[in-house]
C-alpha cells in the first residue's frame, strides 16, 4: 500500500512539473491564443519553409523602428546560429515624437533595448506582449517618480505610446514568441529605435530633429552602435548600462 501510494504521489509531482513546463499548452487555453493557433500557425510554418527556416523558432529578436512604423522579426534555432530575418510586419500607429520615453504621460514609444516580459492572453488590445520599461537606464534618465509603463506590443491598431499591430499579426508575432518562450528563451530582446538608421530619408529627417535636440542626438548615436552591430554580424551585442544610464556595448 505505501508503495502504490508513494506512486501516486510521484505521478501527480511528475504532472504537476510536466504541466508548469508546458507554456505553450498553458497559453493555448487562453480562447484567443487557441484560436490563433488554430486558424494561424500553418500559415507560419509554410512561411518559414518558404523562406528555408525551421518551425518554430526557439530563438526570436524584435526590432521596431519608430518613424518607418516597422517591425521586424528574427529567428534562430540555435545559439550559436545567426539571426535570419523571417518577416517585417507594418506598425499601425506612433504615438509622440521621435525620443526616448522619459516620463508617464509623455505618450512617447520607449527607445532603447528591452525583452518582453509578459505575456496577456486577455489583453483589452486583443493579445499583448509587456516589454521591461523603465529598464536600467530608463530607471536613471528618466522621471524618477512616475517614469511611466505598461509598455506592450498589442492588436486592435491604437496606441498611446505601445507599439500597435493589426489582430492578424500580433496574433502571428504572439504565437512565435509563445513558441520560443516555451522552448527556453526567457527574456526576448525587443529593441526600439527611432528610425531605421539604413533609411537615407529617415536619417534625413532625425538630422533635422537632432539639430534643436543635442541630448537625444547623443542618445540616438548610442542606439546606432547596437543597430550597426547586428546590421553587420547578425548577432546580438551585449549591451550594459553605465551609472550614468548611458548603453555600453
Amino acid at each position: 500500500m505505501k508503495r502504490i501510494i508513494a506512486s501516486a504521489l510521484m505521478l501527480l509531482i511528475v504532472g504537476g512539473v510536466k504541466a508548469q513546463q508546458s507554456f505553450l499548452e498553458n497559453q493555448k487555453l487562453f480562447p484567443r491564443v487557441g484560436v490563433a493557433f488554430r486558424e494561424r500557425e500553418e500559415a507560419i510554418k509554410s512561411e518559414f519553409a518558404k523562406k528555408g527556416l525551421t518551425y518554430p523558432a526557439k530563438y526570436m529578436y524584435v526590432r521596431s523602428f519608430k518613424l518607418d512604423s516597422e517591425m521586424e522579426i528574427w529567428v534562430k534555432n540555435s545559439v550559436t546560429d545567426t539571426f535570419r530575418l523571417f518577416k517585417s510586419y507594418r506598425v499601425c500607429s506612433l504615438s509622440g515624437k521621435m525620443g526616448p520615453k522619459r516620463k508617464e504621460g509623455d505618450r512617447q514609444v520607449p527607445e532603447g533595448f528591452y525583452y518582453i516580459n509578459d505575456f496577456n492572453p486577455n489583453s483589452n488590445y486583443h493579445l499583448s506582449l509587456g516589454i521591461n520599461y523603465p529598464n536600467f537606464s530608463d530607471k536613471v534618465l528618466s522621471d524618477q517618480k512616475k517614469p511611466g509603463g505598461e509598455i506592450y506590443i498589442h492588436g486592435s491598431c491604437l496606441t498611446i505610446g505601445c507599439i500597435p499591430l493589426t489582430d492578424d499579426f500580433i496574433e502571428e508575432v504572439y504565437i512565435m514568441a509563445v513558441n520560443a518562450k516555451n522552448a527556453g528563451q526567457d527574456f526576448i530582446p525587443v529593441h526600439v529605435f527611432p528610425v531605421k538608421f539604413g533609411n537615407s530619408r529617415s536619417m534625413d529627417y532625425l538630422g533635422t530633429v537632432s539639430l534643436n535636440d543635442n541630448e537625444s542626438q547623443k542618445f540616438w548615436v548610442n542606439l546606432k552602435g547596437a543597430y550597426d552591430y547586428f546590421e553587420k554580424h547578425h548577432k546580438l551585442p551585449v549591451v550594459m548600462v553605465n551609472p550614468q544610464g548611458k548603453y555600453i556595448m
